[in-house]
């Protein structure tokens, strides 16, 4: 029996051979992260270090994490959302000598529980996805910060928490700003969300999205991924902004702008995507068809305020598996998908593989480049360096079979000219 299956709290190790298939199959659609896998074999960047990581953890996260132990590193991790956590991915890592704490659907208690014993394996390194990780050592667990050399962050809402935390002068080691990356927002906020929302929202509703009327709540790149796949499924599609810039975006991509109050009388579909809290809310749901479907891709659930969606409701029953059915006082029914977490995780499989490929390459090696410039990088969140951004994309096209052209020695020149 390893380490790992000694120390791990997981909901049963019997899954393991199930949860192996769906890493196999995973692995099988990444090219980037198994080329810089053969990279991190040889060379062993992480060897002697201990390694935390918070995720949704699920079969993609689950090879970052063999990725990260085949370059040395001794790999525990927990997930990053209660919902979006699969038991038998859990027991396939175990299997394979990684340490995890977590297991679906945990009690709050629990979940924090997981988080806490993550830490207190001391890691040199993390990865967080969302600011957990980050925010529970800065705060009651100040005294596993020493040992921390620095991380990477994956999420919009990880990386406001971490500039606040910077802003303040309270960020003790540097953090890799992972989701500002190009091949980050570009790909996977855009394109993966864009797709397993509604991979999410399809599957669990059973209804027909054409013809109807599709609020997408922020359009950022996650909000316009959203959008651009509701137009392809047929859908008419509202955008509501607080941002005067991305709403002139979302009107010349073709989209009707409006104020949530009026967005919400004619919405048959509502998807959140800002980071912020209360964005639907209750005079929203007072105006609201019977029949609304809510759902949030955002990060927490707080996006859709449940509190007082409760408070306006006489009723409420689990209708169908991730559909809770609100019945208002009013006498409308108002339906809000997985509890009002990310709805392409709690409800679904995430983002495709090939998506996850780019981002969690980023990941690794932002890992890796933290921990080879810790010392010089100072306590504050730090872009991707556009180098490893350049390199997980040639990496993706030549796993593609596309060529590109290169600049000339004269248009080299050229564009460091000031002169003609």
């Amino acid at each position: 029996m390893t380490n790992a299956s000694k120390e791990s709290i997981i909901t049963d190790a019997a899954l393991a051979p199930e949860g192996k298939l769906k890493i196999d199959w995973v692995q099988a659609h990444m090219p980037v992260l198994n080329s810089i896998r053969e990279q991190f074999e040889k060379e062993l960047p992480f060897k002697g270090l201990k390694v935390a990581i918070s995720l949704h953890l699920e079969a993609k996260t689950a090879y970052l994490a063999k990725v990260i132990q085949a370059g040395g590193a001794e790999v525990t991790i927990t997930g990053s959302n209660p919902l979006s956590t699969q038991d038998d991915v859990c027991a396939a890592l175990v299997s394979d000598g990684i340490t995890v704490f977590a297991k679906y659907n945990p009690s709050p208690e629990e979940y924090k529980s997981h988080l806490i014993k993550t830490l207190e394996t001391k890691p040199d390194l993390i990865i967080d996805d969302g600011g957990d990780l980050v925010t529970i050592l800065h705060s009651e667990r100040q005294d596993l910060l020493s040992q921390v050399r620095g991380g990477a962050e994956e999420t919009t809402t990880g990386i406001l928490r971490l500039k606040a935390l910077e802003k303040e002068n309270k960020l003790q080691f540097p953090m890799i700003a992972v989701n500002d990356a190009f091949c980050k927002y570009l790909f996977d906020n855009r394109y993966g969300t864009g797709q397993s929302v509604w991979d999410g929202i399809n599957r669990t509703t059973n209804l027909v999205v054409a013809g109807k009327t599709v609020v997408v709540v922020g359009y950022g790149w996650c909000g316009k991924g959203v959008a651009m796949r509701a137009k392809g499924l047929g859908a008419k599609v509202v955008v509501t902004e607080v941002d005067a810039i991305k709403a002139v975006e979302a009107h010349m991509d073709g989209f009707t702008v409006l104020p949530m109050g009026e967005a919400a009388k004619i919405g048959d579909y509502f998807v959140t995507v800002t980071g912020n809290r209360d964005v639907i809310r209750g005079e929203h749901y007072d105006v609201m068809k019977d029949g609304a479907i809510l759902s949030n891709a955002g990060h927490f659930d707080i996006e859709v305020n449940k509190v007082e969606l409760e408070e306006r409701s006489q009723s409420k029953r689990t209708v169908r598996r991730n559909i809770e059915e609100y019945q208002l006082k009013n006498g409308n029914k108002i339906y809000l998908l997985a509890e009002g977490r990310l709805v392409n995780l709690a409800a679904g499989d995430g983002h495709p593989a090939e998506i996850m490929d780019m981002t969690f390459a980023l990941q690794a090696m932002s890992l890796k480049y933290a921990n080879d410039h810790y010392t010089a990088l100072g306590n504050k969140v730090v872009p991707v360096p556009y180098e490893i951004d350049e390199q997980v994309a040639r990496i993706k096209l030549a796993s593609m079979g596309i060529s590109i052209d290169r600049l000339t020695d004269a248009q080299k020149k050229y564009l460091d000219s000031w002169a003609e």
